[in-house]
Order: structure tokens, then sequence, then C-alpha cells
């Protein structure tokens, strides 16, 4: 691949990122991207065979900056495991919050099974992480399944709280609390040795 393909490339991703934000996951279309790059509609295939191979290009951007954020995170966070789950969960909502078309596109993986991009290489390691995390803070837990329980309380908080149920639920306009009641039921109290 050339300098100038390796940067049309980039540049019809770069464009699918902006549209998601703009118009999300419904508006990345194969010709909507091209119209915005400024090139033929059929230019996108050279680089994506297939409509799904974009889509997966631009998720695989998401879990990339989500991935960042997580470290990130560690690095500012000193306590111990459960302080950095919590953390890593706080970040977790945030980035739901603040990128809800991509993330959204991110774990539609019934539609991005595109293995040869590599997407999987880089969403998994967060949940490997998240899991390490949660063994480091009780080693008597099965880390993946309380990873998985956590996760999934996440990915429903995030969209409760997008749709503002949660909020008119619970009268509250922070989900800090509510995410603390999330981390004791799957960790345990803070005042554990977890």
């Amino acid at each position: 691949m050339t300098d100038s393909d390796a940067g049309l490339r980039a540049r019809l991703v770069d464009v699918g990122v902006a549209l998601l934000a703009a118009e999300g996951p419904q508006a990345l279309t194969l010709r909507e991207i091209a119209r915005r790059a400024g090139v033929s509609h059929g230019a996108p295939r050279r680089y994506f065979p297939t409509h799904l191979e974009l889509l997966s290009a631009i998720a695989r951007r998401g879990f990339t900056e989500l991935g960042e954020r997580a470290q990130a995170t560690l690095a500012q966070e000193p306590g111990g495991p459960r302080a950095q789950v919590a953390a890593l969960a706080r970040t977790y909502l945030e980035f739901a919050l603040e990128r809800p078309g991509m993330y959204e596109l991110m774990f539609r993986h019934d539609l991005l099974e595109s293995g040869h991009l590599g997407l999987r290489d880089t969403s998994l390691p967060l949940f490997t992480l998240l899991a390490r995390l949660i063994g480091d803070a009780d080693p008597d837990a099965d880390a993946r399944r309380v990873a998985g329980a956590l996760w999934a309380n996440l990915h429903g908080t995030a969209q409760l709280w997008r749709w503002r149920s949660l909020q008119l639920a619970l009268g509250e306009e922070d989900f800090g609390p509510l995410l603390d009641t999330v981390l004791t039921a799957h960790l345990g109290a803070c005042g554990d040795s977890r």
C-alpha cells in the first residue's frame, strides 16, 4: 500500500468517525463516507471491500481510544485493584456517555465479525484487564464471570442513563452513587478485603 493509499484509507476512517459522532451509526454508509471524503462512491471499496470492514475499522478507533483512556486512568489511580476497577468503570461510563454513537458501534459484535482486521485483538484486552483486576481484588472470585456480569451491568447503566431512564427512576443527575452500588454488588463492600 502506498502512502497515498494509506492516507486515503485513514481519511475514510476519519470521516466515518466524525460522521458517527455527528449522526450516529445509521449514517455510516459507504456512499456518505465517500461523499464527505471527497472521493467517488466506489473509492472506499478499494480499501474496504465490504461495508463491514469499514465499520470494523471505525470501531477499532473507538476501542483504541477507550484503551488509551483506560491506561491513563490506571496510571492516575494509586489505589489497589478494587480502586482501579472502580476507576475503569467510571472511565467506561464516561466514554459511553460522551461518545454514544461510537460506543454503540463498538459493541455490535453481531455486525462487526471481521476477524482479519484485528478488532477482537483491540477489544478483548480491555475485558482481560478488567478480569485480571477483579481476580487481584478477590482471588477466590471467578474473575471472568464477575467481569462479564460487571460489564453487562455497566453497559445497561450506560444505555439507561443515556435514555434518562435512571435519572427519572432515581431522581439523581450524577451516576456516581449508582456506580458505587453496582461495584458493591459485584465486588462487595469497600470494607471487604477485596
